[in-house]
């Protein structure tokens, strides 16, 4: 298969929707060898900040020496930045390769693989292949049934829980906290963020149930963050303690090299100084947001273009980001779950665009700061438009 063939075929399995299970990822592990066998982990799972805690220890233990792989999701703008390998995305050619290998063990429907399960067997294999000392993989959605959870790591990670993807992993914190803290595996040590209490307790006693060391950071990283806002502090803080527990080499120099280093696309990411692109998604990651937005802006107010998913807290979301928003712009998400942005509404003045590249067009002639937030699919529209990345320049 070409590049673009492969691309075809992987977003094709989109269409066999989201299965929480690992039959289908063992089976193509094994199929392929069991790479993972070769291979040590940090394994990440929470609600929020699990990206920004995983490109924070990618570029701390490259500092350090280390052959890392990282694996995170979504993607904003091309598929190959969920796979990377000492900073860069995997080769087309190796991406193609590695994805005509699987849809042959995948046969005509004879492992009826998803979209992320095989994103998963394609990266551990490309990083076994790459001769990756240490892997940083996040979790995608849950964490008990993730497709990631068929590892065995150094440490797992657990970031902050909050209400999300409620029809598949809870309704409560209680229960959406029971399926994060499934990466909790026997012996190996956990290390986690402040969390609600009921989120707190379901990992005191999963962690105690098998046996495994648990820690929870009880504050923040003290040096400089390349990330925006307090809370990639705390992230910070949570990195710092899982190299702690996995043993692995890093010195105190290498963690804050990697710490002022660190860049994460789409996550409080400023062009021209008025433009915020930020991938907030649910209530929890909305609050973070304004927080960051004040701490940053002051009392200014922004024009925000929101688009989200149908399965994510709209209302909730527009409620929280009203603090700071003099104006709300709806436009649609590129996306098959896209909220219609006609069906949004804000007690805040708001229009309805046809698009992202409308929405923000009529953003700009209102003047003032722009945040473009709802959605990390949004997000990733935002980025590849020519009219962000030139905003400092048209701004000037």
């Amino acid at each position: 298969m070409t590049y673009a063939e492969a691309l075809d075929w992987i977003h094709g399995a989109q269409f066999t929707g989201i299965k929480l299970g690992l039959e289908n990822t063992r089976a193509l592990l094994a199929a392929s060898g069991n790479p993972e066998k070769n291979l040590r982990f940090l394994h990440v799972a929470g609600t929020n900040g699990k990206g920004s805690v995983c490109v924070m220890l990618d570029s701390a233990l490259r500092k350090a020496g280390h052959h890392c792989g990282l694996y995170t999701s979504p993607h904003l703008v091309d598929f190959r930045e969920r796979i990377r390998v000492d900073g860069e995305m995997a080769p087309p050619d190796a991406v193609a390769g590695g994805l005509a290998r699987l849809r042959e063990i995948c046969g005509d429907g004879k492992i009826p693989a998803t979209f992320f399960e095989i994103g998963t067997v394609l990266a551990l294999d490309f990083f076994a292949r790459s001769g990756c000392g240490v892997v940083v993989l996040e979790t995608g959605m849950g964490g008990r049934l993730d497709a990631t959870n068929a590892v065995e790591p150094l440490a797992s990670v657990l970031t902050p829980i909050g209400m999300d993807h409620s029809e598949w992993l809870g309704d409560t914190l209680e229960k959406i906290a029971f399926e994060k803290a499934g990466i909790i595996k026997p012996g190996v040590p956990v290390v986690c963020s402040p969390q609600p209490p009921e989120a707190e307790t379901v990992f005191r006693k999963a962690a105690a149930e098998r046996g495994a060391p648990i820690r929870f950071v009880e504050q923040p990283w003290d040096g400089e963050v390349g990330l925006a806002g307090e809370h990639q502090k705390w992230n910070a803080a949570l990195a710092l303690a899982a190299i702690e527990a996995s043993g692995l080499p890093c010195g105190v120099g290498d963690f804050a090299n990697g710490m002022k280093s660190v860049h994460w696309p789409g996550r409080f990411q400023r062009f021209g100084g008025s433009l915020v692109v930020d991938g907030a998604h649910n209530p929890h990651s909305a609050e973070t947001l304004v927080a960051t937005w004040r701490s940053v802006f002051g009392e200014a107010k922004a024009v925000v273009v929101f688009g989200s998913l149908a399965d994510k807290d709209s209302g909730a979301m527009l409620r929280i980001l009203e603090r700071v928003a003099r104006k709300f712009v709806f436009v649609p998400v590129k996306n098959p779950r896209g909220t219609p942005p006609e069906s949004l509404s804000s007690e805040k003045p708001f229009c309805v665009a046809p698009g992202l590249a409308a929405g923000l067009a009529v953003a700009k002639a209102a003047g003032g700061p722009v945040l473009v937030c709802g959605s990390l699919y949004l997000a990733g529209e935002a980025l590849g438009l020519p009219a962000v990345q030139d905003w400092s320049t048209q701004s000037a």
